[in-house]
C-alpha cells in the first residue's frame, strides 16, 4: 500500500513543508486541499505550480490529488461547475496529480434530481479529463454519504474519467459496513479516506487508531497496492492536535493495519 496525508489537517501550512513532512515521516504522497485560503487553487498563476512542483520532487513525494470543492449535485446551472471541474483538471495535469476529488453537495434535493446533476455533470466532464490523464473522484459524503449513493451515480455515469473516494467516516456515519462499501465501489474506487474520531456525536479528529471508526475493516477491503490517505480535518477542528507530532504514529498503525490484513487473508487461503 501507498499512504498519503491531506494538507487540510496542517492549513496553512507552506507546501514545500508539507513535502518535507511526507518526506520524513515516510509517506509516499500528499492530497493538497486546493482552497484560495491556500497557497495552491484553481486560479494560481503557473509560477505557483512549477514551485509546489520543484518542492515535491525534491523532497521524493508525489501530489496524489487536488481536493477541490466542486459540488456536482448543486442546484443551479451546469456550466460553472463545469468550468470549476475544468479548473481544477488543469491544475491536477500541472501538478501531475492523477485525481481530483469534488463533493457531491445535493443538499435536500430529491435524490433523483441530485443523482441526474450529478451523472450530467460528471458525464460531460470525464472524457476531459480521462484526455488529460487526470480521473474525477466523487466523495462518499454529505448527500451522497455511502458507497451505494456514489455508486449508483457512477454507475450511470459509466466512464473510466469518473470514479469514488472512499471516505470512511461518511459510510461509517451512513451506517454502511465497509466490505459492503468495499462491494458497493467494485469498479468505481480511486482510492481511500481513512481518520479517526470519538463517536457520531463527537467528529473532532484524532490520531488513527484512538477512535471508533472500522479502520480494520476498511483496509482489509482495500484493493491491494492502493492509496490511503489520512484526511486529519484540523481546519475545521482548530482545538484538535497538530498533525506533524501524529504523522509516524499514524503511518506505522496504517502499515500495522495492512499487515494484519495480509496475514488474515493468506490465513483464508
Amino acid at each position: 500500500m501507498k499512504y498519503a496525508f491531506s494538507t487540510l489537517g496542517m492549513p496553512g501550512t507552506p507546501l514545500a513543508e508539507a513535502a518535507a513532512l511526507a518526506a520524513a515521516h515516510g509517506y509516499d504522497g500528499v492530497e493538497l486541499r486546493a482552497h484560495p485560503e491556500e497557497s495552491l487553487h484553481s486560479g494560481s498563476p503557473a509560477t505557483d505550480r512549477t514551485a509546489a512542483v520543484r518542492a515535491f520532487a525534491a523532497a521524493g513525494v508525489g501530489i496524489l490529488t487536488v481536493a477541490g470543492y466542486a459540488r456536482v449535485a448543486a442546484e443551479g446551472p451546469d456550466e460553472p461547475v463545469l468550468d470549476e471541474l475544468r479548473g481544477l483538471t488543469a491544475l491536477a495535469v500541472d501538478l501531475g496529480a492523477p485525481y481530483v476529488r469534488v463533493f457531491p453537495g445535493g443538499g435536500d434535493r430529491e435524490p433523483s434530481a441530485a443523482d441526474a446533476t450529478a451523472v450530467r455533470r460528471l458525464a460531460a466532464v470525464a472524457p476531459f479529463a480521462e484526455r488529460e490523464g487526470v480521473r474525477i473522484l466523487l466523495e462518499t459524503h454529505d448527500s451522497h454519504r455511502t458507497g451505494a449513493d456514489a455508486a449508483r451515480v457512477l454507475g450511470r455515469v459509466g466512464h473510466p474519467g469518473a470514479g469514488v473516494l472512499w471516505d470512511v467516516l461518511h459510510t461509517w456515519l451512513g451506517g454502511e459496513s465497509p466490505a459492503r462499501s468495499a462491494r458497493e465501489l467494485t469498479g468505481h474506487l480511486g482510492y481511500i479516506q481513512v481518520k479517526d474520531v470519538a463517536s457520531a456525536a463527537d467528529l473532532t479528529p484524532l490520531s488513527l487508531g484512538c477512535g471508533t471508526l472500522p479502520l480494520a475493516e476498511a483496509v482489509a477491503a482495500a484493493p491491494p497496492g492502493g492509496w490511503l490517505c489520512w484526511e486529519y480535518e484540523r481546519r475545521w477542528y482548530p482545538g484538535a492536535q497538530e498533525l506533524p507530532g501524529l504523522l509516524t504514529s499514524g503511518r506505522e498503525h496504517l502499515a500495522g493495519l495492512v499487515r494484519a490484513a495480509r496475514k488474515e487473508a493468506a490465513h483464508a487461503e
